[in-house]
């Protein structure tokens, strides 16, 4: 399984070779902004792990060109406790986040929980899902709302999808981060309820509010009277 690295820190990136040889992913690396852009574009990866802070242009702007062209897993590497950096990355099209320092087991397991993702959408293709007026395509990644696209990010994407699916149900933030992510939410991780909030605005419609909050218990995702009664 080959992976992209894009790291300035030389020392850290020799060890994660080593480490991550033996977990079987062959790992390339690159230690600027623009090469490690360009080699991610021109190559094929599995993974990028992408790193904020890099020379020539930063781990965001990088995220932010390879997304116009790519739709590659992103795992981003950010500065332990900075939440900006956290939103940032995944509303710019990061599939998950690891803060630093990090153990380098769950840097690979957070790996490999990615392409399970990725694995399981390749599979089989899922049929349309629509609910009171917005479809989902989990074959495309497409969203429309009374016929009109809207462009949503991965992480808002696989949010929808989950709610979509259990419409009428409750879905916990912890069921959430367990089933897209393999790990619980806590208290200070709010990117759940950041990304729920801009998908409420983007499925807005007069007289619809399509995502509740039911306090003390998580999410959901409302059906039409109609299809409530069915």
């Amino acid at each position: 399984m080959r992976v992209l690295i894009i790291d300035d820190d030389t020392d850290l990136c020799a060890l994660l070779r080593e480490f991550l040889e033996r977990e079987g992913f062959q790992a390339d690396f690159e230690h600027e902004g623009p090469a490690g852009l360009a080699r991610a574009l021109e190559e094929e990866h599995a993974l990028v792990i992408l790193d904020v802070m890099l020379p020539g242009i930063d781990g965001f702007e990088v995220l932010r060109r390879l997304r116009r062209k790519s739709r590659v897993p992103v795992l981003m590497l950010t500065a332990r406790g900075d939440d900006v950096d956290r939103i940032v990355g995944l509303d710019l099209g990061a599939d998950d986040y690891l803060p630093k320092p990090f153990n380098p087991r769950e840097l690979a397991a957070r790996m490999r929980a990615i392409l399970r993702r990725v694995e399981m959408r390749k599979a089989a293709p899922a049929p349309l899902i629509e609910v009171d007026g917005v479809e989902l395509d989990p074959s495309t990644r497409e969203v429309r709302n009374q016929g009109r696209p809207v462009e949503v990010t991965t992480f808002e994407f696989d949010i929808l999808e989950t709610l979509m699916r259990a419409a009428g149900r409750v879905v916990s933030r912890d069921e959430l981060m367990e089933r897209l992510y393999n790990r619980k939410a806590t208290p200070l991780d709010r990117s759940v309820d950041m990304h729920i909030s801009h998908l409420r605005r983007k499925l807005e419609s007069p007289g619809k509010t399509r995502i509740k909050t039911v306090r003390g218990a998580g999410y959901q995702f409302s059906r039409s009277p109609e299809e409530a009664a069915e």
